[in-house]
């Protein structure tokens, strides 16, 4: 069975990229996305309708964020200013800014299932002996970043306060896009409120982002802390190892795999993303 650095080099044959299937993906994405965007908010639909769409916005919304990331990850649509401009909007639209995204989301694939308590780019993982040794406060802190309720509100925890607002106020001038980021959504989100009303606000903005939030963080998390996953020490800690035994299968419906881009394979990611790079 093969291992480490011959694993890798093995796979790197099915990670090359078909340059016109990446802009057909993002296109249709787009193009179904203003749809589910524009019906609701142009005209006066029933209210299941007018909820139909607001579900379907946040699948799409899933699966343009994905794109985003193997963008970022240099999988796909490399060299190009246009979609250098695209991604770098959708990051900003979807609360997840290039610059604290890609240094966070770096981390976590160099140092994934390493037992840790900063949860930088992943949510904290230690071990029992280590959460004993904690402080209660510091226990507190951990069991409330890992409770469910923490991963369901994502929209609000991981994404408005840990990508935007702590990045910003930590780093001011290495991370203004989390400011752009956050002040154009909230104007956003008063102006909809204000000018179109709360019907409009609460199912055709609010909730698109809340369950799509929601679904990327569960996913997130569900990826990397599943019955049998292994964790490990740095000194203990080995790349391919950590991609296949620390990382999920997920098995989906062709419709769920294709909204989120199918990154239920993602030990595959974990195993081929040292080449994208």
């Amino acid at each position: 069975m093969r291992s480490g650095k011959e694993l890798i080099l093995a796979s790197k044959v099915y990670a090359q990229e078909n340059r016109w299937r990446s802009w057909a993906e993002v296109a249709i994405t787009l193009a179904l996305l203003c749809v589910s965007l524009a019906v609701p908010f142009l005209w006066a639909i029933p209210l299941v309708l007018r909820f139909g769409c607001g579900i379907l916005t946040a699948l799409l919304y899933v699966r343009i964020f994905v794109i985003y990331h193997d963008y970022q990850h240099h999988a796909i649509l490399q060299k190009s200013w246009v979609a250098n401009l695209l991604m770098k909007g959708i990051g900003l639209y979807l609360l997840t800014p290039q610059n604290v995204w890609k240094r966070t989301h770096d981390h976590h694939h160099n140092h994934n299932s390493k037992l840790a308590l900063h949860g930088i780019g992943s949510y904290p993982t230690i071990s029992k002996k280590a959460f004993l040794k904690l402080s209660k406060t510091h226990q507190w802190v951990y069991l409330l970043n890992r409770h469910p309720a923490i991963i369901l509100l994502g929209y609000f925890t991981l994404f408005i306060y840990w990508l935007n607002i702590k990045s910003f106020v930590q780093s001011p001038r290495k991370h203004w896009d989390s400011c752009v980021s956050l002040v154009f959504h909230v104007a956003v989100s008063v102006a909809v409120f204000y000018y179109l009303g709360a019907q409009v606000y609460w199912v055709t903005w609010f909730m698109p982002f809340l369950v799509a939030f929601a679904m990327g963080s569960y996913l997130f998390y569900c990826q990397h802390n599943f019955p049998g996953a292994q964790f490990a020490e740095n000194q203990d800690w080995k790349y391919d190892h950590a991609a296949l035994y620390s990382t999920s299968y997920m098995v989906m419906n062709p419709v769920l795999q294709w909204f989120t881009g199918n990154i239920g394979y993602h030990h595959v990611h974990h195993l081929s993303m040292a080449q994208n790079n």
